[in-house]
């Protein structure tokens, strides 16, 4: 996924909290962002669900639209 650079103002405890971090985990200061913004958002559990699925593209969105006209035959 792209990435685009941008500018955030963060306390500095909470950015040295996050440079300890990644170093430890040898990841990269955006990554610890970045992980922490998908959990607080609940897209971190999208990604895993995803990451288990076998569909492609074509297949999903066929599934989603036979839901969708399911659910408004059932209204009828």
């Amino acid at each position: 996924m792209a990435r685009r650079k941008t500018t955030v103002y963060i306390e500095d405890e909470l950015l040295k909290a996050a440079k300890v971090m990644a170093a430890r985990n040898g990841k990269h200061e955006y990554e610890i962002f970045e992980d922490a913004l998908k959990k607080h958002m609940g897209l971190e559990l999208l990604d895993k669900i995803w990451q288990q699925n076998d569909m492609d593209e074509d297949e999903a969105m066929k599934l989603a639209y036979d839901e969708l006209h399911a659910m408004r035959a059932e209204r009828r």
